[in-house]
């Protein structure tokens, strides 16, 4: 039988002068973001700074949280449950900082008329120094109480930044040329500004140049910079981006306010398109608030329903990009269960891509299937399940079963979970930007970025390092 653990409480009869309590807490980054939350006060001064900004003082904790954990021992221990504040004063000794390890003390010092008591309210740091002193007046509980400890719900929250990572990784590389297929919308075209802008590609627009220059004085932007060809038919655009390619003019192709077949079509064509020996795909690159490492999922976008060889390909095309992005892949092949059925193709097609990469088939990344979504991810499900092996609960490439399930996957984590996503088509001889119009600015950048990443990959035959690696190549 599961304990339940309880707390309980001293009545006003039962507290004697000099009763104490004392709890000890570690101030963490994630304490000051949701005091921010909570009081509305976002002074800079006692705010975390991004991991990518100057290096900065240490935050400083808001005086008002400090206080507020004297309330966690009174209401929690001594007197605990039904305890009510009538005052509080503070007086604030020194500052606490992220990091900082605080033991919080109340003692009881006076009672008077039932149930008004007084307490002394101390908090000290490690170093035994007062950060905070003063004096509580509470009402007393008046009855016994012993309480379940409440679970609170879980929060979530949005503190590790992926894409930036990727995106200062991708912004030292030279700038890639790309060509920018029909940006005749201002979505279409405020993309590849903003890379350019942040050094990732140098764009080549392709399309209706009136349309294209109404989408530039919306933003109002000055396109003189660059080349523009006009094209007002969309499949002939597509296919003039592709033959530029192919010419080496460029090294990449971005989709823009066109429909994905036309641009698709001149990219698979046998004749004249950018095929290679492998079957292209769609991966889409996610950055979910409760993961700590990018998610892969694939295909949700091109293959509608895979046969086994094509899966073969989807599985080796994901492994390829998450090595370029610096990700380990550990790959979990979808189905709706963990087990071998017969009676469910997907997962005897998960059996079989797990098999062949144990044997060599699919190189680069560690490959299991079948998995449901839930072990895939999950470490305790996976425990549950007695499933062991290194990708169950572990799984940062996701292949799904079929187009379906694969797009209502990436778009349940993006619309539902709030992940950011971005994508790039990849098994094609340059990368493929296959963007959405609902995409935002930043899924665009990038989308740029994983171009980028993903051609030096294919390039030296592994992923690019940053700097020092710059520096290094420089020098030879």
């Amino acid at each position: 039988m599961k304990t339940v653990k309880t707390i309980s409480n001293k009545t006003w009869a039962q507290l004697q002068v000099g009763d104490t309590a004392t709890i000890e807490r570690v101030c963490a980054d994630r304490d000051l973001f949701l005091f921010a939350h909570v009081s509305g006060n976002i002074n800079p001064l006692m705010l975390p700074v991004d991991e990518d900004a100057p290096v900065a003082d240490a935050p400083i904790a808001p005086s008002m949280w400090v206080g507020s954990l004297i309330s966690a021992v009174l209401g929690n221990i001594l007197p605990g449950p039904g305890t009510l504040y009538r005052e509080q004063n503070f007086e604030f000794l020194n500052r606490v900082h992220v990091g900082d390890h605080l033991r919080v003390t109340v003692t009881c010092r006076e009672k008077r008329a039932e149930p008004t008591v007084v307490f002394e309210t101390v908090i000290a740091n490690g170093a035994g120094e007062l950060v905070c002193k003063g004096t509580a007046l509470i009402d007393a509980p008046i009855r016994n109480v012993e309480t379940p400890v409440r679970e609170l719900p879980a929060l979530i929250m949005d503190k590790k930044d992926h894409f930036s990572h990727l995106l200062a990784l991708a912004a030292q590389l030279p700038r890639l040329k790309t060509v920018i297929v029909c940006p005749e919308s201002h979505n279409a075209l405020n993309g590849p500004l903003l890379a350019f802008e942040k050094g990732l590609i140098e764009p080549i627009f392709i399309g209706d140049p009136e349309r294209i220059a109404k989408a530039a004085l919306e933003l109002e932007a000055d396109l003189s910079p660059f080349r523009i060809i006009d094209e007002k038919n969309h499949r002939a655009a597509a296919d003039k981006a592709v033959a530029m390619v192919r010419a080496g003019e460029a090294g990449a192709v971005m989709k823009g306010d066109l429909h994905s077949d036309d641009l698709l079509a001149a990219v698979v064509k046998k004749d004249g398109g950018l095929r290679t020996g492998r079957r292209i795909s769609h991966v889409f690159v996610l950055d979910t608030l409760t993961l700590d490492d990018l998610l892969f999922v694939s295909d949700a976008a091109i293959n509608i329903a895979p046969d086994l060889l094509t899966k073969v390909d989807i599985v080796q095309n994901a492994i390829d990009l998450a090595l370029a992005c610096g990700v380990e892949p550990k790959v979990g092949v979808l189905s709706a269960v963990e087990t071998v059925n017969p009676a469910i193709p997907s997962s005897l097609d998960a059996a079989i891509l797990s098999k062949m990469a144990e044997r060599g088939q699919i190189r680069g990344g560690v490959v299991d299937g079948p998995l449901a979504m839930d072990n895939a991810i999950d470490v305790d499900a996976a425990r549950t399940k007695g499933i062991a092996s290194l990708v169950a609960g572990h799984a940062n490439v996701l292949i799904a079963p079929n187009l379906e399930s694969g797009n209502m996957l990436a778009k349940e984590l993006t619309f539902v979970a709030h992940a950011e996503a971005a994508g790039l088509v990849v098994g094609a001889s340059a990368p493929v930007m296959l963007t959405s119009r609902a995409d935002n600015d930043k899924a665009r950048l990038v989308s740029c970025a994983l171009a980028q990443l993903y051609n030096y990959w294919r390039q030296n035959g592994h992923a690019y390092a940053g700097a020092q690696e710059s520096k290094a190549l420089a020098a030879e």
